[in-house]
């Protein structure tokens, strides 16, 4: 067992979905999973593991923010040695253009989070998306029909800012949407040489204010978790 996650060895499949809301985990476990079974409930924070067309896999709530998915990415890697990480999360649109319900495949985070800073001394470091799960992630859309689109995103340590035009200069330089995790996700995975892909779903356009129904966050959001089913590895 781990500090953060109370699953026997064994229990963890070698590709673990990682959605912030640990309810959403529960979700998916219910309804597009078969035979699955909770691994964990410390803090709240469930996790199981089930099967997807015969496809042994697990999803693990792992909170909000970088502090929290690292905790949880960390533990998963180095007790229970999962080898496939992808986050499976929403996002708000930075470019007026983009669509709510728009999938998004992340191939790059930058970041305003000091974690980075302090791991390599004030240097820029780059978080980029494995391409082996991007590239499958994005074939596995085409075949499904879902619009997704790869592009660079931002996860930010601040959800509240009193900041005027804050993503005026990101969305200039390409950046498609903010988010809380995919940075240090990307980093963590580099460091231990395992696999990891953000795969978000566009909520709101925090340019435009537009806000998704629930009902339109339920259906996007089945989309996104099917595309991360199906790169699953066994």
């Amino acid at each position: 067992m781990a500090f953060h996650i109370g699953a026997k060895k064994g229990e963890i499949a070698n590709t673990v979905l990682l959605p912030g809301d640990p309810l959403r985990a529960r979700f998916v476990s219910e309804n597009l999973m078969q035979d699955s079974f909770c691994y964990n409930e410390v803090r709240g924070m469930y996790g199981y593991t089930g099967f997807y067309n015969g496809k042994r896999v697990s999803i693990q709530g792992a909170g909000m923010g970088i502090p929290s998915n690292t905790i949880y990415a960390h533990e998963l890697i180095n007790t229970y040695g999962v080898r496939t990480l992808i986050r499976v999360g929403t996002c708000g649109a930075v470019l007026p253009e983009l669509k709510l319900g728009q999938v998004i495949l992340a191939i790059t985070a930058s970041s305003d989070s000091g974690i980075n800073n302090q791991i390599f001394k004030g240097l820029n470091y780059a978080p980029a998306a494995d391409f082996a799960l991007l590239s499958a992630a994005n074939d596995v859309a085409k075949k499904l029909g879902i619009d997704a689109m790869i592009g660079n995103v931002f996860s930010t340590d601040v959800f509240y800012s009193n900041e005027e035009d804050r993503w005026g200069v990101w969305a200039q330089h390409g950046i498609l949407a903010a988010e809380m995790e995919t940075s240090g996700l990307y980093t963590i995975a580099a460091r231990f040489n395992v696999k990891a892909l953000s795969i978000l779903t566009v909520s709101d356009n925090i340019i435009t204010g537009e806000v998704s129904s629930a009902k339109d966050r339920e259906q996007r959001v089945s989309d996104m978790m099917k595309i991360a089913l199906e790169i699953a590895d066994e």
